[in-house]
């Protein structure tokens, strides 16, 4: 079966248009018939149009098209195994905004193809470790600047009502039941469970 170039163009929204990715293809003669488009989100890999393409279009020998990485997704640690699925798949990917993916290299040159497919990969992957490493450093020095305040964090703790010390006597007393306690009280069974438990 003879290999096919596809087109893949995305924009996060219905109120954005594609024009651009699409007039970039034109540009370089694709063909409408080619061209797969999504109005999604890039925050993941779960698109109408894109899965479409990966798992009914897409052939080994076949190249993709995307104006840039980012059409993919906008999480690197996805565009990375991407990267990698192609590869696998000997799906070829050209990036316009990357122009050394856009060289068609001379039989028996592939491995340079395949040197410049790694080293995307290893700086996606150094960009999405540091990405991740710095939003937990940003989130561990917030909690200490929390704590440091005096702030609690997690879930407000439970405040005893004013009548609490009184209605709580009678119902360990058994006069009441724990639901009129419940109720005197204005707290809900696991508040009142809660600061039972602590008394």
């Amino acid at each position: 079966m003879e290999s096919r170039t596809w087109y893949y163009a995305r924009v996060s929204s219905r109120e954005q248009n594609l024009d651009r990715q699409l007039a970039a293809f034109a540009a370089i003669g694709a063909k409408e018939r080619d061209i797969i488009t999504d109005k999604e989100s890039g925050k993941d890999l779960d698109r109408r149009g894109y899965t479409a393409l990966k798992t009914a279009l897409l052939r080994r020998g076949d190249t993709l098209v995307i104006k840039s990485l980012d059409r993919l997704s906008r999480n690197k640690a996805d565009i990375k195994s991407e990267l990698e699925y192609f590869k696998e798949n000997s799906i070829r990917l050209k990036v316009l905004d990357l122009p050394t993916t856009m060289i068609d290299y001379p039989a028996g040159q592939e491995w340079v193809l395949d040197m410049v497919n790694n080293i995307l990969v290893e700086v996606l992957s150094s960009i999405a470790q540091q990405e991740r490493e710095t939003i937990r450093q940003r989130q561990a020095e917030g909690i200490a600047a929390a704590k440091s305040k005096g702030k609690h964090l997690g879930r407000p703790a439970v405040a005893y009502p004013d009548n609490w010390t009184e209605v709580y006597k009678a119902w360990k007393a058994g006069q009441i039941t724990a639901k009129i306690a419940m109720e005197q009280t204005g707290l809900k069974r696991t508040s009142f469970y809660k600061l039972a438990s602590t008394q």
